[in-house]
């Protein structure tokens, strides 16, 4: 397996290249903008094509990628189905297995950041049969977890519950060595606490992260909706954008 994070300082956003040497089978996820070329460069140097492009949910703080990726490579898109997107992608469900040549992703739906949320599990069966790593979008974070309030204050406080579900129940079971790679880091406004270490572990969140230490949940959504930031203006037309709704500036 081939695995290079790209990371955007200034936003604190971080994406994902990976795939199967062997098959030539290469992903990319949360692509943003402006690291375009970058994507395609990691495929030419690894030697095969860019066939899939993984988004953990509909981003509001930055400009996809996605759509000129698949523009550009003839890439298709995966997108949890409860994304309300306005373009052709491959809507994937809870469980769904994905093979990359040797390499597999399991889809994990873990709505709470936003309803169409999920995380990626990943294995290398040259290696193991057993998950090395996880790519869990704005869910976990590197001391935190990704903000419920996206969707509008009315219905934070019910996505606080299904985050509280969605971390308990779906990636903390996982395997304490299973490493953690999120969407994004110190200096983004998708959450709060986050470190300026991009990368983690389940097991060393189990342990240090504030907000997994409240495994009761309404503890969890006191802590979670306790003194959020408003949300930057650009966010809602960022999302509208990214879903297909409206153009960028230009088009």
């Amino acid at each position: 397996m081939i695995f290079r994070q790209v990371l955007h300082p200034s936003t604190g956003c971080a994406s994902y290249f990976f795939g199967c040497i062997g098959k030539k089978q290469f992903a990319v996820c949360d692509p943003h903008i402006d690291h375009l070329d970058e994507y395609l460069e990691l495929a030419e140097t690894a030697g095969g094509p860019l066939g899939f492009i993984f988004e953990t949910h509909v981003q509001a703080d930055h400009l996809s990628g996605a759509r000129l990726l698949a523009e550009r490579t003839g890439a298709k898109i995966y997108l949890h189905e409860s994304a309300p997107t306005q373009f052709p992608c491959v809507q994937v469900r809870d469980g769904e297995l994905i093979e990359l040549g040797n390499d597999y992703v399991r889809v994990l739906h873990t709505p709470g950041h936003s309803p169409e949320s999920v995380c990626y599990l990943v294995g290398d069966r040259t290696r193991s049969e057993d998950p090395w790593f996880v790519l869990t979008g704005d869910t976990l974070f590197v001391g935190g977890v990704g903000r419920p309030d996206l969707p509008g204050e009315a219905q934070s406080r019910a996505l606080a519950g299904a985050l509280h579900q969605s971390l308990f129940t779906k990636l903390l079971p996982l395997g304490d060595d299973v490493e953690i790679y999120p969407a994004h880091f110190s200096g983004s406004a998708c959450g709060a606490s986050m470190s300026a270490k991009p990368s983690s572990t389940i097991g060393f969140e189990r342990r240090f992260n504030p907000a997994l230490q409240h495994a009761d949940q309404e503890g969890f959504v006191r802590f979670v909706l306790q003194g959020l930031p408003p949300l930057p203006e650009a966010f809602d037309r960022t999302r509208r954008i990214n879903l297909g709704e409206l153009a960028t500036d230009g088009d």
